[in-house]
């Protein structure tokens, strides 16, 4: 054992740095393990891929190592709000109770940061929709003279989709660099500065992403510095580095850069001649072709939208508007600093429009039930299991292949250019990196093994590590499965499943989050359960941080989520005591990328079914069943409706990947659970279908 993992192991046992310091601080023989692993890929320069289940204390368990390995250590986690989390409660805790002198940064991408330049900009002109936008822009105005970092995430009014945003804070493409007015003053330049010189910075995934992708986040100069790097939440990590890797254009940025290229006028004379006709016509165009792809689907490929007349003849005239601004920024590049800056961000989109309209794919995928045949067999063997079959098909896939895209919002549009896979570039990114890469969560393995994640992220050999949760699953929890239920593409499934839970939301007193695998059934199930005697709380009608302080004071309360309350969220205690959920999460079929990788599978001889929809639908579950139990006193049942779990071969494959939970088919096993608070349920083990039957390909509902 090296002096590191000796010194990160003692730290966290009993009478270490961790317990004396921190009150109510339990060590835990997991923890400890898992720390001396991270300690092991530090000093090696390695590569850890680990699971820690919830409880064990996978953050504890990566920052002290990292705070006593003396090495710079970027720590990326999923969302800015569990960056927040680890470096204002987290971090600080456990470098006080070790009492190192290190110092730490935190580092968001620049559109978290006010933008002095744009904020005057933005005083005076006529873009405010309403009275309500004009309060609002004058308290970021009152708050931008106080304020030390320019986070906008100490505005707590200002909703994170506010059309104010894009006003105040810049973008790679918009950003002027040395050329700007406040660059002395600029808040991203400081936030750098203070990474370049930290020992520990925590980033996103997001900024982490943006920097390998070479976006200039303001990141850039970091990485290289790094010794090492911990990616939490490492599950989302290969989706999100999918949309860094390739590139889109919208909408909203060309109306903003149409925008504020009449802006710059103010400050050269005679401008306005020459930019204001092209910059309204190039507004003009953008809507007429969101305007000829209200005809398409949400969602869909490039092929499916240029096969309409309409749209393709709209695509032709954005062209050629892009062109003709081009043309007239052109001339006054020497003008202006912002005039240079918006003609580069228009040849950019052009490039991005003409590669988007031109990329050579192998293939457009129009018709989803063409590239997914409902029900259709897979010829093979039942026990090509996730956890054992070799994933070769997969890897010898043509990396280079993307997929053209588009997805329409109410009153805008993105065209977006995606790669199929990213395992290259990731593994490029690593190596030349020369660090030490743990990547940690508590949802990274299928039916106990990581072949499907260590092919997305590229991994050739990474030393792994699985700590099972802690927690006293046989007494804390009951898996209920409900008996008699229809499948799940039938039309009466939505009824069925508020039959089935309304004796378990009886028996609990409420207390339940509900989650479903699409809008509508959410939608239906609310309408079901207006009259219910709990407090109804249904995501989409407040904000989802709103939604969850209402869920935690009421006490009693049932939340209809989707996808989105399947992690992230944790509600300790008695407020939450069931999570239900309607479907298995199988991605949904109208996903284009998605289906582009199903097909990408399928052509270089892999099982489809196999190799990508069945684990990360097994992940998936995974992160929605780690909302139930949050603490060692935390009580709950788990109710799975989906009777495929018992009826296909694949349900064990999602059993095996659980935590070991009793399971029931009797509802009064579920009412003595909540009747004995104390007391395990008697049941006996649940079994899914034998295993000679043949796993299936199915479109999944």
């Amino acid at each position: 054992m090296s002096i590191l993992s000796a010194a990160a192991r003692d730290a966290l046992a009993e009478g270490g740095a961790l317990a004396d310091a921190i009150p109510a601080f339990v060590p835990r023989v997991a923890q400890q393990r898992l720390a001396e692993a991270v300690a092991d890929a530090f000093d090696a320069r390695g590569t850890l891929l680990a699971e820690a289940g919830t409880g064990t204390g996978k953050t504890f368990a990566y920052l002290v190592p990292a705070l006593l390995s003396g090495q710079k250590t970027i720590i990326s986690t999923g969302t800015r709000a569990l960056q927040d989390q680890l470096y204002l409660r987290d971090l600080p805790r456990v470098r006080d109770a070790l009492g190192t002198p290190v110092k730490t940064a935190l580092l968001k991408g620049r559109a978290n940061y006010l933008c002095k330049h744009r904020l005057e900009r933005a005083k005076g002109e006529p873009r405010f929709a309403n009275r309500e936008q004009i309060a609002q822009f004058q308290r970021i105005v009152a708050w931008s003279g106080r304020t030390r970092l320019g986070d906008m995430a100490e505005l707590d009014a200002l909703p994170e989709d506010s059309p104010l945003l894009p006003m105040v804070t810049s973008t790679a493409e918009n950003c002027l660099g040395s050329e700007c007015p406040f660059w002395s003053e600029c808040f991203v330049v400081q936030a750098r500065s203070r990474a370049q010189s930290a020992d520990i910075v925590v980033v996103n995934h997001h900024l982490l992403l943006a920097d390998l992708a070479l976006k200039q986040e303001g990141f850039g100069e970091i990485l290289p510095g790094a010794q090492a790097f911990v990616v939490d939440e490492a599950h989302q990590l290969p989706d999100l580095a999918a949309q860094f890797f390739g590139e889109g254009v919208g909408a909203r940025p060309l109306v903003e850069l149409a925008r504020d290229a009449i802006a710059e006028c103010k400050d050269v004379s005679a401008s306005i001649a020459t930019v204001q006709g092209p910059a309204q016509h190039l507004e003009h165009i953008t809507r007429v072709l969101r305007a000829a792809m209200e005809v398409l689907p949400t969602r869909g490929t490039r092929g499916r939208a240029l096969h309409e007349p309409t749209v393709r003849d709209a695509f032709a005239q954005l062209a050629d508007a892009m062109q003709l601004f081009g043309d007239a920024l052109a001339g006054l590049r020497e003008a202006s600093p912002g005039f240079d800056a918006c003609h580069a961000r228009a040849v950019d989109f052009q490039a991005r429009l003409r590669r988007w309209l031109e990329t050579p794919e192998k293939r457009d995928f129009d018709d989803a039930d063409d590239v997914f045949p409902a029900e259709a067999g897979i010829q093979g063997d039942d026990d090509a299991h996730p956890s054992r079959r070799g994933h070769d098909a997969r890897d010898a896939r043509d990396e280079h292949s993307d997929v053209c895209w588009f997805e329409l919002s109410p009153r805008g549009f993105r065209l977006q250019r995606t790669p199929l896979d990213v395992s290259g570039p990731l593994r490029e990114h690593r190596e030349r990196s020369h660090a030490a890469w743990v990547f940690t969560s508590a949802t990274l393995s299928v039916a106990g093994g990581f072949d499907h994640l260590r092919t997305r992220l590229g991994l050739e050999d990474p030393e792994t590590l699985i700590e099972p949760s802690p927690f006293d699953w046989n007494t804390q929890a009951l898996c209920y499965l409900p008996p008699r239920m229809p499948e799940p593409m039938s039309r009466d499934y939505g009824r069925a499943v508020v039959d089935a839970l309304t004796p378990v939301l009886e028996a609990s007193k409420g207390r339940a989050f509900v989650l479903f695998a699409s809008h509508r059934a959410l939608r239906e199930a609310a309408e079901a359960l207006r009259s219910a005697p709990w407090p109804l709380f249904v995501q989409g009608e407040a904000p989802r941080h709103v939604l969850l302080q209402r869920f935690r004071e009421s006490g009693n309360g049932v939340l209809l989520g989707a996808a989105s309350f399947r992690e992230g969220v944790d509600v300790a205690g008695d407020a939450l005591s069931v999570v239900v959920i309607d479907k298995l999460p199988f991605a949904a079929p109208d996903d284009p990328v998605f289906e582009a990788r199903l097909d990408a599978i399928r052509r270089s001889g892999g099982n489809p079914f196999r190799d990508e929809q069945l684990p990360q639908a097994v992940i998936a579950l995974k992160q929605g069943v780690g909302r139930l139990i949050r603490s060692e006193t935390d009580r709950g049942v788990l109710v799975l409706c989906d009777p495929r779990l018992i009826g296909k071969s694949y349900g064990r494959v999602f059993f095996d990947s659980l935590p070991p939970f009793a399971r029931t088919r009797e509802v009064a096993d579920v009412e003595a659970f909540f009747a004995a608070e104390s007391r395990p349920v008697d049941t006996a083990p649940i079994d899914s279908a034998s295993s000679d039957t043949p796993i299936e390909e199915t479109r999944h509902g």
